[in-house]
């Protein structure tokens, strides 16, 4: 109960001060690493090494990254790996939040992040750490989970400094 509320707080907080910029949206997404590969009979693309993915302030770093287009233009899915993979955009007025985990899911249709393992975003000095979170991009909603038993939702709030 204390981190659903906990969680509450924070969500709106980060709704009330924090609205991706839309501009990102509307720019193409690049992806730029070491190396390349992929099936054009099964849609799918790996890039390898210093894997940088950037669509208007967005970005993502990672070790690895596969697209999977097989649901058509507009609707590909990004799974991107590391040690950790870094998601990091600027948001209305400037305000940056970054995230990190093992594994970032960027689902372009639906502007879902999903982060897997050791997971973390962090904004405006507050920060939420969890096994898997889910964060919509377009609408600013944040969910986070444990993944076992004996993992918990760590949420950090740092005062607004005047």
């Amino acid at each position: 109960m204390k981190n659903n509320i906990f969680l509450a707080l924070l969500l709106s907080m980060l709704a009330y001060s924090s609205l991706a910029k839309d501009s990102d949206f509307a720019q193409a997404v690049s992806v730029t690493s070491d190396n390349f590969g992929g099936s054009i009979e099964d849609k799918k693309l790996l890039y390898i090494g210093n894997v940088l993915v950037t669509q208007g302030s967005l970005s993502i770093k990672a070790d690895k990254l596969e697209v999977d287009r097989s649901a058509g233009e507009g609707k590909e899915v990004f799974i991107a790996t590391g040690q950790p993979a870094e998601y990091a955009q600027l948001l209305e007025g400037d305000k940056p939040i970054k995230a990190m985990a093992n594994e970032i899911r960027y689902d372009f249709a639906t502007r879902i992040l999903t982060l897997t393992g050791k997971a973390e975003i962090n904004q405006s000095g507050s920060l939420v750490r969890s096994s898997v979170i889910k964060y919509d991009l377009a609408k600013q909603s944040l969910n986070a989970s444990s993944g076992k038993d004996n993992e918990r939702v760590s949420t950090i709030f740092t005062p607004e400094k005047k």
